[in-house]
């Protein structure tokens, strides 16, 4: 039907058709579509006679995709069956705990359409604020690892990085993934796109090169380069976590029970063995205080033991942005920048991304100890890292340069004197009022790290747009919150 309905399947029926008839489908109605061996679940939205010929039936675009049969195809549609599961939902709900075989059937009929967004918010807010132990967690993770593909490689190790998120520009996955391979580890990464961020690593990805790649071109091009970056969501790692994430971001619930089973549920997935996450602390980030990583970092690691899965968990500033990019198009331009060794690269994302690199190629096994950071080093100095990145871009389609705004407006100190706070947060909300991640060049280009000395009506950072609208949404929204770059007396 050419209807995109975000996340959601949806089923379109003329209200007079055989099916609503038969089945006594209303809107909000759970179907099952059938076309020889694929099916999908969706939710039915009646429409006017008018808009459907007689025997015939539309999907939204999320449900097409799922779907994945030509156009005129020949389906079965009846009522979906009842989620069975929700009765385990309720047992957590009045205190019992989750086990491998509950979690296991609660997911899988999420992942399988069948829970309504209620349902699910249900079992969301039944595992929010800390309700859930170490086993739940476990038994959570394994149950989305159960629910979709899980890959396997030909050799080992099989390396990977993560970020928990919350910090702006921080785009060091383009980096990592590249010199990594470089250097001969194997590293197929699978990223998510912006749910509530300006850009996810596939966002920005997807600005250079195709992302959205079944299982067997994914397979290809790691056996050819030896890593990928590609979107997780087109080879169904995992798939009931996009879901469970979709419904819990507007209830704002973000706890380390939900982050930790779904970042290791996607690894475990994805065949990964060994796995450097980094966790940005500080007081605009998703984890404020060293306490919180402290407890996030022993989460990480009890759950990673049900697996066999090795981390290193690494803290790092999350005081302010990293590089000068927030936005799909934005952060690529900086990436591209460091690979090609411009002058004009972000200091702090080549150094963010070679201290990550070099912990991967140590928990790797492929440098020794303290001398992973000197082979990343030599990977990208080389060009070897660039190299490998064109590589990778030309095995998963072809590469690209990242488009630019058309639209473009400063925002400039009301004050003279030294920037002593960023509210990442606030940053990332103007991002989003101007268009990203859906324009792929909307953002802001930052340029007022903490420290540096500003005279009144100096340019602190650069809104871009696709479109005047756009640009003057992010503006307003600038001039009700004006101390997103705090700056205090100079000294």
């Amino acid at each position: 039907m050419g209807i995109d309905s975000g996340s959601a399947a949806l089923l379109y029926l003329a209200a007079d058709s055989p099916a609503c008839t038969v089945h006594g489908f209303a809107t909000g109605s759970k179907a099952e579509i059938v076309v020889g061996a694929r099916s999908v679940v969706a939710q039915v939205n009646l429409v006017a006679p008018a808009l459907l010929p007689e025997g015939e039936a539309g999907l939204s675009e999320t449900a097409w995709r799922r779907l994945r049969v030509p156009e005129g195809s020949m389906a079965q549609i009846a009522a979906a069956p009842p989620a069975r599961s929700f009765a385990l939902v309720r047992a957590k709900i009045y205190g019992q705990e989750l086990d491998r075989e509950a979690a296991g059937a609660i997911v899988g009929e999420i992942a399988h359409g069948l829970y309504s967004d209620i349902e699910i918010a249900s079992f969301i807010t039944a595992c929010a604020g800390g309700s859930l132990k170490v086993g739940e967690v476990a038994a959570l993770t394994a149950g989305m690892v159960q629910a979709g593909q899980r890959l396997a490689w030909p050799r080992a190790p099989v390396v990977d990085k993560h970020c928990v998120g919350g910090l702006p520009g921080n785009r060091t996955t383009l980096l990592v993934v590249p010199i990594v391979a470089a250097c001969g580890l194997l590293i197929p990464k699978t990223s998510s796109r912006a749910i509530t961020s300006p850009a996810g690593t596939a966002d920005a990805m997807e600005t250079l090169a195709p992302v959205t790649l079944d299982l067997a071109q994914m397979r290809r091009v790691v056996e050819r380069e030896g890593g990928c970056i590609v979107w997780g969501g087109a080879v169904q790692l995992s798939p009931a976590d996009d879901v469970l994430i979709r419904v819990a971001r507007p209830l704002d619930f973000d706890g380390d029970a939900s982050l930790v089973s779904s970042v290791l549920s996607k690894k475990v997935a994805a065949g990964s063995t060994h796995v450097v996450i980094d966790i940005p602390v500080g007081p605009s980030a998703k984890v404020r205080t060293a306490a919180a990583a402290t407890s996030l970092i022993r989460l990480f690691h009890v759950v990673s033991l049900h697996f066999g899965l090795t981390l290193r968990m690494i803290e790092t500033d999350g005081s302010q942005p990293v590089g000068r990019g927030i936005g799909p198009a934005l952060e690529a331009h900086d990436a591209l920048a460091v690979l090609r060794g411009l002058p004009a690269a972000p200091a702090d994302l080549r150094r963010r991304a070679l201290m990550l690199a070099g912990e991967v190629l140590e928990l790797g096994g492929k440098a020794a100890p303290g001398a992973g950071l000197a082979m990343a080093r030599g990977a990208l100095d080389s060009g070897a890292a660039w190299r490998k990145f064109e590589a990778i871009c030309e095995a998963q389609g072809g590469l690209r340069t990242p488009p630019v705004a058309g639209f473009r407006q400063e925002w400039c100190a009301s004050r003279a004197g030294r920037v002593i706070a960023v509210d990442n947060r606030r940053l990332a909300r103007v991002a989003k009022q101007a268009g990203a991640p859906l324009d792929a060049v909307a953002g802001v280009e930052f340029g007022a790290p903490l420290g540096t000395a500003v005279s009144r009506g100096q340019p602190l950072f650069t809104v871009h747009a696709a479109s005047p609208g756009a640009l003057a949404r992010a503006m307003d929204y600038l001039h009700i919150h004006q101390d997103i770059v705090v700056i205090g007396e100079a000294p």
